[in-house]
């Protein structure tokens, strides 16, 4: 089920928590540039929240934390990124072009 205009809840959770923190915000738009596609960004946002999972060992709240990160829409989230980081690029590059 959609929600606020993301493919479902999670994503758009994901999604928001990546944006609003500078330190993150900065690095996915530093792994779009980088990225050699869509696709590679995606496994390598996927990566990165990954990475900041908590253990939380064999438990209830791990199962449903897992399950949360499973529903998350990791291409959507690295179109997002894609589209945002490349089309600054072109906007300062026709700048300098103008100049």
């Amino acid at each position: 089920m959609a929600y606020n205009g993301w493919i479902n809840y999670e994503t758009w959770n994901v999604a928001l928590w990546l944006d609003n923190e500078q330190g993150s915000y900065d690095e996915c738009r530093d792994m779009a540039r980088n990225a050699r596609d869509v696709y590679d960004l995606a496994k390598r946002l996927e990566a990165f929240v990954e990475e900041f999972k908590p253990d939380l060992g064999a438990s209830m709240f791990s199962d449903l934390l897992s399950a949360a990160l499973n529903e998350v829409d990791w291409q959507e989230i690295a179109e997002h990124y894609w589209t945002d980081t490349h089309e600054d690029e072109e906007e300062e590059s026709d700048a300098i072009e103008e100049d």
